[in-house]
Parts: structure tokens; C-alpha cells; sequence
């Protein structure tokens, strides 16, 4: 007989099963990504009851059977109760969670974006950065720990790294202003995009929602991110149909 595990973590999703029990998503450090049943955490009275809401961060009693485990108990660190009443912070938080499910693996070291989505999360919530530009930076790093995003370090020609030039959708990467030649599709970056795209893959995690920028260079920023994504991940997101309905209805088109 298997002994219990223990497994910090947070619920990427969650979704009922049968009268009473819930099948929950979770992203841990030591697991990876898995799926557990909680079984009876419908239940009113149930001590499962809201350990298994998505975004609960805690630690969790895992018993592992042959193709999921099952949740016997949680220790709740954090319940994230900001986004029951933010319905934008809740739609981004949806987004990051699904975009995380994509990337992450069972037993692999997702520690990396675990703590991402913690931190992420975190800004959504504290208002210092704005959001659309969590989501980018967020988006960014995503990429970077999964090992395929847009080359912004050095000119994919000659090797340099320039202070700025054009990404090329093409290429997926940067060309300085001595190699780059003015084709369609290529995306002018100047410093400060640049920069900041360089600082979302690489800045010390406790660090990553340290900056804003300017309406011109978050457009620039975001242009490449969303090239990069269109090139690296293969799935459309229902979170993000509903996140971004929710921006254009919060700010329709003129």
C-alpha cells in the first residue's frame, strides 16, 4: 500500500464530478501537474469544500492510484479571495492557469511556473503594473521556461546585440538595424520595447512586475509576444475568447 504524499501547490481548475465529489487540476512542486478527485468536496459540510476552488494555494495530502491521485486533505496557504470580486483579475487569473495547464507536465519540476503564476497573480491583484501588461510579461516568461520564444537577445544574422531593430515573424527572432532589410511582416522594436521584452525573460522572478511603459513601446512589446505565441503554442484558449470579450466590451472599438 502507498503512503499519502504531501505536495505544495495551487488548483489550476476545478470541475464536478458525479453528485458530490470534484476533479481538480493541480500545479505542484513536487508532482508536476496532476489530476486528484476530491471526493465529497461538494459536500456543504465537507473540509474539501473550498481547499479545492481554482488559485487555492496550500499543501496537499495526496494518495496516488494508478492514473490519478486522490485528495485525502489540504493546508490552505492562500485563498486569493480578491478574485471572487475582480471579474477582470479573475479573467486574467483563468488565462494564466490555462496557459500553465498547456505547458506543464506530471512529474516534471514545475516549480518555475508555479511560482510565476503565484507572482502573476499577485501583481494582477496589487494594481502596480497594468494588467494588460502582466498578461505580456507573464505570456513572455511562460515561453521562456518552456524553452521556445522569440529570439530578443542577440540579431538572429550576425550575432550582435543591438539597443534595437525589427523582430521578423519569419525568423522568429530579432535583426539588428545593419542586417535587417524592410520586408512585410516585421515588426519594428525600439529601446525600450527591447529592453523590456529582454527583462520579461530573464529578471529575478521577485523582480518581474517592476516596470511600465509607454503606450508606443507596450504596443511594440506586445506585438512580439503575440507573434511568438502564434508561432510556439498550438491551442486556442477559452479563457482568453472570454478575457479578451470582456476587454472589448469594457472598451468597445470607436
Amino acid at each position: 500500500m502507498r503512503d499519502v504524499i504531501a505536495a505544495s501547490g495551487m488548483v489550476l481548475s476545478a470541475m464536478p464530478i458525479g453528485e458530490y465529489d470534484k476533479r481538480v487540476v493541480l500545479l505542484t512542486k513536487q508532482l508536476g501537474r496532476i489530476t486528484a478527485f476530491a471526493r465529497g468536496a461538494r459536500r456543504q459540510n465537507s473540509p474539501l469544500l473550498a481547499s479545492t476552488r481554482p488559485f487555492v494555494l496550500g499543501t496537499f495530502s495526496l494518495f496516488p492510484g494508478r492514473n490519478s491521485y486522490s485528495l485525502q486533505s489540504a493546508e490552505v496557504t492562500e485563498y486569493f479571495d480578491q478574485l471572487g470580486t475582480d471579474l477582470e483579475a479573475v479573467s486574467y487569473a483563468c488565462y494564466f492557469a490555462e496557459l500553465a495547464e498547456y505547458y506543464t507536465r506530471e512529474n516534471v519540476d514545475e516549480s518555475q511556473m508555479l511560482n510565476l503564476l503565484y507572482v502573476s497573480i499577485k501583481a494582477l491583484l496589487a494594481g502596480w503594473v497594468p494588467r494588460p501588461l502582466v498578461r505580456r510579461i507573464f505570456e513572455m516568461r511562460a515561453m521562456v521556461i518552456n524553452g521556445e520564444y522569440p529570439q530578443i537577445f542577440t540579431c538572429m544574422k550576425c550575432g550582435e546585440e543591438p539597443e534595437e531593430g525589427i523582430y521578423s515573424k519569419t525568423r522568429k527572432g530579432i535583426l539588428c538595424p545593419h542586417c535587417q532589410k524592410t520586408r512585410e511582416g516585421e515588426l519594428f522594436l525600439g529601446q525600450a520595447a527591447l529592453h523590456a521584452l529582454r527583462y520579461a525573460a530573464a529578471a529575478p522572478l521577485q523582480r518581474l512586475y517592476r516596470f511600465t511603459l509607454k503606450e508606443e513601446a507596450f504596443r511594440e512589446m506586445e506585438q512580439v509576444v503575440s507573434a511568438g505565441l502564434s508561432a510556439f503554442v498550438d491551442k486556442k484558449f477559452h479563457s482568453l475568447k472570454v478575457l479578451e470579450a470582456l476587454q472589448n466590451e469594457k472598451n468597445p472599438v470607436k
